[in-house]
């Protein structure tokens, strides 16, 4: 079940700020996940009291001035640079978050990992699998604790789901298929954003939205050892400049234990806001999840037909420091677990994995996708190949 807390204050009296060590925070990128993640670290602090660790804010960076300083008053951090190497560099720093983006995820991470920092970094881990093993051997030769931030593994339903198949409610599993669907990109008067810049980004959809989708089939199901795809743009200029990332893609995957999948993403589903789901099915029953109905797990007992868990009962994963029984959580609350995770990661010397996503598992699913632009140009059905592991002190992730 979910993450506990141990400890109170000396004595066995009840603990107090002045007994919980606390650890510095520095931020790279102050938007949408920048804000996610502030929130979650200040969250942190009141709601799973004990905290393993207190966050405290110490600086926060961008490239630009007015709007990075105008983040550290809003997310709350006590300063602002516009240089992230002024974090790596700052000693009051214990946590690295990378929030930025996708063309600042590695070298920054890595040289935030080389000064000892701890390091959390947004997914996708870099924008190629060649990237991204780099990033996970350098960090993980260092032996702080890692965290490529897949915040759906910290669904408490998404959790449910995993115990149930690891406790084989399910019998040997047969399929999985996932779908990850978005529509702000059918208005073609979007402009070319930074997650249109494959220079920047990477990839589109299947590194935006697939990575995540990837990610939880490794997680829940296991290793994709095989994969056909196939990836489209469908707006090859906006504003005038050309669109050189995907706008969807769709594959067939085997995975090594035996199981197909079939994952597909898409950033032109017109009504689709976050549309996640993911179904699997075994010989002894199947389950069924939808972002858009977070609280819930729909779970079949063999062939009976589903039925509708509300995972919001004190014993549900996760559950433990939140509401009342049927008080629903929110997506900003997976953003409080992963990050509660690490700290307690930290505050323990234990390992982040396999629970947590580790920078060996962002490689990981860097190489899935890497491996489904291949199969689209051409090559067919395609193995995917996982490179080896990194030295023996990735042990620290």
């Amino acid at each position: 079940m979910g993450e506990s807390l141990s400890g109170g204050g000396r004595d066995g009296r009840p603990a107090t700020s002045a007994d919980i060590p606390t650890i510095g925070v520095g931020m790279l990128g102050y938007g949408f996940m920048g804000r996610a993640h502030s929130s979650a670290l200040r969250t942190i602090r009141h709601m799973t009291w004990p905290p393993p660790l207190i966050p405290e804010l110490v600086s926060i960076a961008g490239r630009t001035e007015d709007a990075v300083a105008a983040a550290a008053d809003e997310f709350g951090f006590a300063e602002h640079v516009t240089d992230w190497r002024e974090l790596v560099a700052d000693p009051r720093i214990g946590l690295f978050d990378n929030t930025g983006p996708n063309s600042v995820h590695a070298a920054p991470s890595i040289a935030a990992a080389e000064t000892g920092k701890h390091v959390v970094c947004e997914k996708p881990l870099g924008r190629t699998a060649d990237e991204s093993y780099e990033a996970w051997q350098r960090v993980g030769a260092t032996g702080v604790k890692h965290m490529c931030a897949f915040n759906y593994r910290f669904v408490p339903a998404v959790r449910l789901a995993r115990e149930l198949i690891a406790s084989e409610e399910l019998g040997e599993i047969l399929h999985f298929r996932g779908v990850y669907l978005q529509d702000w990109l059918v208005d073609t008067s979007v402009a070319n954003l930074w997650r249109l810049d494959k220079t920047v980004a990477g990839s589109g959809a299947l590194g935006d939205l697939g990575a995540h989708v990837i990610d939880l089939a490794h997680y829940l199901v296991g290793e994709i050892a095989s994969v056909a795809g196939a990836v489209r743009t469908f707006t090859p200029v906006r504003d005038g400049t050309e669109v050189d990332v995907d706008d969807a893609f769709a594959a067939t995957v085997e995975f090594s234990e035996g199981a197909l999948g079939t994952i597909e993403a898409s950033r032109f589903c017109a009504g689709r806001k976050n549309g996640l789901r993911f179904e699997i099915n075994g010989t002894a029953g199947s389950l069924a999840f939808n972002l858009e109905r977070l609280n819930e797990l729909e779970l079949s007992e063999g062939a009976a037909g589903f039925r509708t868990i509300l995972v919001t009962d004190p014993g549900h994963p996760f559950l433990r420091h939140w509401w009342p029984a049927g008080h629903v959580l929110g997506w900003e609350h997976t953003f409080v677990h992963e990050l509660h995770h690490l700290l307690t990661a930290i505050r323990d010397d234990d390992q982040v994995g396999p629970h947590g996503a580790t920078f060996e598992d962002g490689y990981r699913a860097a190489e899935v996708c890497d491996a489904i632009v291949r199969s689209a140009d051409g090559s067919g059905r395609v193995p995917v190949s996982y490179r080896e592991s990194a030295p023996a002190r990735r042990a620290a992730g």
